[in-house]
């Protein structure tokens, strides 16, 4: 339990820290931003009460934003992708996960969690980007914004999850 506790303490720390130092600086082509922190939100265990995830969505979004000076954007984005995330998981991998498991390649499959991942981060980034422009006059130039950044902040998170797989124990079948 205090483990859980610190490793999620840990990578909330970590993330946030690095999407307000490094990468919201980025403006690949002056379009696409990487969005990083919001894996902390996608490795969140499977079974966490939804009052839990919704509190930690609001949470991390709102410090997002008071770094990054966009009042609200980040936060209700979150909170609408926090609020899906259980549906996503068990549409994606049905009801029959044991509570407790992180969503990882290991645990849903490397096709399981791109999915999973991918539903997650356009639901996220389409809310962001839409609350941003709060319009739809330049629809194809809010497009190539979403993404961009879906595809950066995917590549990204796919990146950090292939490091973050754990050795498997002699003996386990693979």
């Amino acid at each position: 339990m205090i483990h859980n506790i610190i490793r999620n303490l840990i990578y909330f720390f970590v993330f946030v820290l690095i999407q307000v130092l490094f990468l919201n600086h980025i403006y690949f082509l002056r379009m696409a931003t990487p969005f990083l922190y919001i894996y902390f939100l996608l490795k969140l265990p499977v079974g966490m009460s939804r009052g839990y995830v919704l509190i930690f969505s609001f949470l991390t979004g709102l410090v997002i934003d008071s770094f990054a000076n966009t009042p609200g954007m980040h936060t209700a984005a979150c909170t609408l992708a926090g609020f899906l995330r259980d549906p996503l998981i068990r549409f994606f991998m049905g009801k029959d996960l044991p509570e407790g498991i992180y969503p990882s390649f290991r645990t849903f499959g490397y096709g399981g969690f791109l999915r999973y991942t991918l539903s997650f981060v356009v639901i996220h980034h389409m809310a962001l980007f839409l609350i941003e422009s709060f319009s739809l006059y330049e629809p194809l130039y809010l497009l190539l914004r979403i993404l961009g950044s879906l595809c950066m902040t995917t590549l990204l998170i796919c990146i950090v999850e292939a490091f973050n797989i754990s050795p498997q124990k002699s003996g386990e079948k693979q």
